[in-house]
Formats: C-alpha cells, structure tokens, sequence
C-alpha cells in the first residue's frame, strides 16, 4: 500500500531504491536482533510511531493533492529525496510489523543453521521487495486512468485510516 502511494506521488525508479535499501536493513535487523528489538524497544512505542506517521503522511498526502489535474503543476522531487523519503517510510511502518515477526522468529528457529538463517532473509526480503514492486507498477497505470488528485485523496484517506486503526490497535 505504501510503495503504492509513493509511486503516485514520486518516479517509481527513485523510491524502488528507498524501499529495495528500507526492507533490506529490516530483515537485516530481524535475522540479526531477533527477539531482543523487541526488548529493547516495546512494540507499543513502534505501533504507536507507526501510526503517527501514517496520520502525518495522509495529511501531506492530501495537501500535496494538486489544485487540478494539470500535470505541469507538479514538480518531481530529487531522486535522493524520493529514496529518502521512500526509505523512511517503509523502515519506520513496517519496523515491528507481523512480518518482521515472522522474519525475526524464522530467523531464531532456524539460527543454528547459517543457510537456513541466509535463506530466511533472502526469501523474506525477495517476496517485500518484489510485492512493493507490484504495487508500484499498479500505482503507476492506475494514474493513466484515475486523476492524480483523486489518487493523493484516496491514498491520503487511506493513510489516515490506517493510522486511527494502528492508534485502536494500542487500546485493543
């Protein structure tokens, strides 16, 4: 969801590095911490930033929405700020997520056993990069079809249901 909302704001090609670099060092972190991430930082405060930034990123979301559907208006952010922004986002919504979870209890189980702990981050990494991929691409015909400001709309709407639902999910 999230490659694709960046992939209707920035050129696919310059966050597909941010978000290829994001899920890399994640699973990196999930083969090599395992379960003390978790001791170190509580999974509330990662749920809780995790929800504050999909409410802060709906909001610019839908205040980045152009005025009409004038493509010229829009003007393309850097290929670093694009990566940046994509990495940022992916590493800070996804740290601590159910797949990180199963990535990092693979990892554990099968710690024994280099190839084993090898296979579970390539496998892991190889299914969310090409995932994101996937989205991207979606993103990128469903602009053909759809103007841009209802994307921005859309995606900034979803967004910010998705933070009020990872907000309840705390009290739950």
């Amino acid at each position: 969801m999230t490659a694709l909302a960046l992939a209707m704001r920035y050129p696919w090609k310059k966050i597909f590095v941010g978000i290829a670099l994001a899920f890399i060092s994640l699973n990196i972190l999930a083969v090599t911490a395992g379960k003390v991430l978790f001791m170190l930082l509580p999974l509330r405060w990662i749920t809780m930033a995790s929800a504050v930034l999909f409410l802060y990123f709906g909001v610019a979301t839908i205040r980045s929405a152009p005025k009409n559907d004038d493509t010229e208006e829009i003007t393309l952010p850097s290929a670093s700020n694009a990566a940046r922004t994509a990495f940022l986002m992916i590493f800070t919504a996804e740290l601590g997520d159910k797949t990180q979870l199963v990535t990092a209890g693979q990892a554990a189980r099968h710690s024994l056993d280099l190839g084993g702990t090898l296979t579970v981050f390539l496998a892991s990494t190889s299914a969310l990069i090409l995932v994101s991929l996937l989205g991207m691409l979606v993103g990128k015909q469903l602009s053909r079809l759809v103007p841009i400001r209802w994307m921005h709309w859309t995606a900034g709407g979803l967004f910010l249901v998705f933070g009020v639902v990872t907000l309840c999910s705390l009290w739950i």
